[in-house]
């Protein structure tokens, strides 16, 4: 699967490359290298952001998922049969 920009997302993008590189490069770049740049680091980088986030919202879920045990586990009733809970 790859990570794909809309065109006014990878124009918004390019822009701000351009703007880093002026700002903190003290460096002109002109729009078609900001997006060749852009699309160097969606295709080389991107995918390890990509999992990171992944990964990030899975630890979220299972910290969720186990809150709502606790909820199940807190709701049940008791029972007069022996061995179980």
């Amino acid at each position: 699967m790859a990570i794909e920009f809309t065109r006014e997302e990878k124009e918004a993008i390019a822009a701000k490359i351009q703007l880093y590189f002026r700002e903190e490069l003290d460096q002109e770049i002109g729009g078609f290298d900001a997006q060749f740049l852009l699309d160097f680091f969606t295709e080389e980088i991107g995918p390890i952001f990509y999992n990171k986030g992944l990964n990030h919202g899975l630890a979220i879920f299972e910290d969720q998922l186990a809150s709502v045990a606790d909820v199940i586990y807190e709701n049940e009733m008791p029972t007069t049969i022996r061995g179980t809970r």
